[in-house]
């Protein structure tokens, strides 16, 4: 492992309790950071804390992020902040377009676009303040591609890219970072919500014939949020193991 120097830094890592956040806020710990993790699962959240705080100093709430009132509350009682990565996401499960019921398609839109609008939203004025910061949208490669059968989930990707794009110009001069990356599939537990042909059409896009690792992910976060990324903003940063052609 490269040692990434967050030593200082307090960062805010949403749906952090299990999968990609889980494997995103033990890199933060390891490269010095404390870590605060927002997530709507109790449960998952205490048994995270519990493990995670054996590797650095970690607390956490429980945060409805489509809620405007609850983080704007959540990001007061954290106080200090200097980075925030934007990883709490849902599947929504797979059909097409004209099946989808309008209530999950909202659904899916809510907790994977307007959530990072909102924490954007109250965080970003406190990373301003303090003259530095980074935020980390994780979106998909299929908001680049757009999958078949994920019109909700792809839609809300591809809008999460847009958000990046126009608060990195947003915040070009005030010192605060913010990038995208777009993964291709991981094997955590949101396969659960997919079905299996939808499985195999992703991993049969991937060149390189595996899942990406959420250490992988991780890793490519970890660096995101450091003072080496200090020339990107606004950027996509690809990790699809070769699936991306742009």
């Amino acid at each position: 492992m490269n040692q990434i120097d967050l030593k200082g830094r307090v960062a805010v890592v949403t749906g952090g309790a299990q999968g990609i956040g889980h494997a995103i806020t033990e890199r933060l710990l390891a490269s010095g950071a404390r870590a605060i993790l927002w997530d709507i699962d109790r449960a998952k959240l205490d048994e995270a804390l519990a493990v995670l705080g054996k590797l650095g100093p970690v607390s956490g709430e429980v945060v409805e992020l489509t809620d405007d009132a609850a983080v704007a509350a959540a990001t007061k009682k954290a106080g200090a902040i200097d980075i925030l990565v934007n990883n709490a996401g849902i599947t929504g499960g797979n059909a097409t377009t004209w099946e989808l019921d309008p209530v999950v398609w909202r659904r899916v839109i809510e907790v994977n676009l307007i959530a990072p609008y909102l924490t954007c939203r109250h965080v970003a004025p406190v990373l301003m303040a303090r003259g530095w910061g980074r935020i980390v949208n994780i979106a998909s490669v299929a908001g680049k591609e757009g999958n078949p059968n994920a019109s909700h989930y792809s839609a809300s990707k591809a809008g999460l890219i847009a958000l990046t794009k126009s608060l990195a110009k947003e915040l070009a001069t005030k010192n605060v970072l913010v990038n995208a990356i777009t993964p291709a599939v991981a094997k955590t537990a949101m396969f659960e919500q997919m079905t299996q042909q939808h499985i195999d059409y992703m991993l049969g896009k991937i060149p390189m014939g595996r899942f990406l690792m959420p250490a992988e992910i991780a890793a490519m976060v970890a660096w995101l949020c450091s003072e080496d990324c200090s020339f990107s903003t606004g950027a996509v940063f690809d990790i699809t193991g070769g699936r991306a052609t742009y």
